[in-house]
């Protein structure tokens, strides 16, 4: 990612790895109060792929704006030189770390020959993140360890998102996990808990439905993948 011009993360404390230079209050405060016009909060605001533009990374993904604000775009870009999408590569750093941070709060399934770790975003009503979860032992067979992060799909407030939080609070989390990933019924059990925060961070990758998994290189796959398919994207490291 380009030098950072501002950032600011409600999620969370901004990063050393992306603080590099003295905020810019003035430009900050500008793209902060358009921004928010469009119901968008702003997270970081860095250099844009192309000349005159700023990149926009906000609780609902990416955007652009022109330099002097007067336009905003929504969209891909694509570098047709080196053939790729520049919203993708211009959001893995972000991703990489903001996860990092959200590391604390995962539900962890690990591998016990451990090669790699991925990240998903699952909600146990969600049929594709219950056919994820049957799968385990193939992931963890391959040398995958499987970290969970909220994302209840139907919002903060919805019976998904209390019981997601049951999920999180209960002193055998992964146990919760499984029998919610079964159609079974999560004893009640409340405490200070990450799932609104998680839910909010999967919004800010443009996250819509789930299972959605992040690799460790930042790059996001939306979507079940089989334990093979999973391992041979990891191997290649694109």
């Amino acid at each position: 990612m380009k030098k950072l011009i501002v950032a600011l993360c409600s999620l969370g404390v901004m990063t050393a790895a992306v603080a590099q230079t003295q905020p810019d209050d003035m430009l900050f405060s500008r793209i902060q109060q358009q921004f928010t016009a469009l119901n968008l909060t702003v997270n970081a605001v860095s250099e844009g792929p192309m000349a005159g533009m700023l990149q926009v990374f906000t609780n609902k993904g990416l955007f652009f704006t022109s330099n002097d604000g007067q336009y905003f775009i929504e969209g891909n870009i694509y570098d047709l030189k080196n053939q790729l999408l520049v919203n993708e590569q211009q959001m893995r750093p972000y991703i990489q770390q903001q996860v990092a941070n959200a590391a604390d709060g995962v539900i962890e399934y690990k591998a016990k020959d451990e090669k790699y770790v991925v990240n998903v975003f699952t909600d146990p009503t969600c049929g594709y993140c219950r056919k994820l979860h049957n799968e385990m032992q193939d992931y963890n067979n391959a040398g995958i360890t499987v970290r969970y992060l909220a994302f209840p799909r139907g919002g903060v407030g919805s019976e998904t998102y209390l019981q997601m939080q049951h999920i999180w609070c209960t002193k055998d989390s992964r146990g919760a996990m499984d029998a919610a990933k079964n159609g079974d019924k999560v004893k009640p059990a409340m405490c200070a808990n990450p799932v609104k925060q998680q839910y909010e961070l999967g919004q800010s990758f443009g996250i819509n439905g789930t299972p959605a998994i992040i690799l460790p290189n930042g790059r996001l796959i939306p979507g079940y993948q089989q334990a093979k398919a999973l391992l041979a994207q990891l191997e290649a490291k694109s």
